[in-house]
C-alpha cells in the first residue's frame, strides 16, 4: 500500500506542510534553507513525550505538541522549521518508518515542539 492509498482508504484530510531546513549556526544565529513545501501529510495536535535528537548522546525527553506524518523519503533535519495548520514548530525528533512487511505504508514522523 503507497502513502497515498492509505490516505485515501482511512478518509484522512491531506495537509500540506511548509518546512525550511536546518541548516547550521551562522554568524548571525540558525541558518535555514528556503521554504519547500511537502504533500500530502497528516498532521495531529496532540502532545506527546519524545526522546529529542541532540548533539551528545545523551538525548532528552522533551513534550512534543505536533506529530505530522509525511511521505516516505522525506528529509527533515531535527532543528527545521515546520509551518503546519497555520502554526509553526521546531522539529525535536524524526523517525523513518518501515512497513516491515505489514499492510501499512513506510513514512516519515516528525515530531514539533
Amino acid at each position: 500500500m503507497t502513502w497515498e492509498e492509505f490516505i485515501a482508504a482511512c478518509g484522512l484530510a491531506p495537509a500540506t506542510i511548509t518546512v525550511e531546513a536546518y541548516e547550521g549556526a551562522g554568524a548571525h544565529g540558525d541558518v535555514y534553507a528556503p521554504a519547500a513545501e511537502i504533500t500530502p501529510c497528516i498532521v495531529e495536535a496532540a502532545r506527546r513525550r519524545v526522546s529529542a535528537q541532540t548533539q551528545d548522546a545523551a538525548g532528552a525527553e522533551v513534550l512534543s505538541s505536533t506529530t505530522i506524518y509525511c511521505p516516505p523519503g522525506t528529509v527533515v533535519p531535527p532543528g527545521s522549521r515546520v509551518t503546519a495548520a497555520g502554526r509553526t514548530g521546531r522539529v525535536i525528533a524524526v523517525a523513518d518508518l518501515d512497513a516491515h512487511g505489514l499492510d501499512l505504508p513506510a513514512h516519515v514522523e516528525l515530531s514539533l515542539e
